[in-house]
């Protein structure tokens, strides 16, 4: 399907205007009591290493333990990044 490029225009208009809008929510509705409500203070901090968790869960669902080489390539890699984040205490650098 071919778009005019009015309709293209519009649709670009249409997400340009909900990303705004979206990026621009919570000042707006936090604004006025000038604290942050405790239920995002608290999703502000469990999400980070709930997310983490779930991307440690991905990259490991298809590693077979019982055949060669029983995971251990993958028991490396998840110590070395482990002891890296011990040592460093540098997010960036454990998710690189």
């Amino acid at each position: 399907m071919i778009l005019s490029f009015e309709e293209s225009l519009l649709i670009i208009l249409v997400i340009a205007v909900i990303t705004f809008g979206l990026r621009a929510a919570p000042f707006i509705l936090f604004s006025r009591t000038g604290t942050t409500p405790k239920a995002i203070a608290y999703l502000g901090n469990v999400l980070p290493p709930a997310v983490m968790g779930m991307l440690i869960v991905y990259c490991l669902r298809n590693v077979s333990v019982m055949e060669a080489p029983f995971g251990i390539p993958e028991l490396i890699a998840v110590a070395a990044v482990a002891v890296l984040h011990l040592w460093r205490r540098n997010n960036l650098l454990s998710i690189i």
